[in-house]
């Protein structure tokens, strides 16, 4: 999958856990950018990312 959309979905996933009606819904949003940081964590270190390079919360 490209990193620009997976940067872009985690992106979204975050706005839409800031504007969720529910706490449920929140958790939702957050465990998906959960799941989208690791999947660019992952990019990163496979594309030799030094440990000095910005994290993705």
């Amino acid at each position: 999958m490209d990193l620009n959309y997976i940067l872009s979905r985690h992106q979204l996933s975050l706005v839409a856990a800031e504007t969720a009606a529910g706490s449920e819904a929140r958790a939702a949003h957050l465990g998906l950018a959960q799941g989208y940081a690791a999947r660019i964590r992952r990019f990163q270190q496979e594309a030799g990312a030094t440990a000095n390079s910005a994290p993705i919360a």
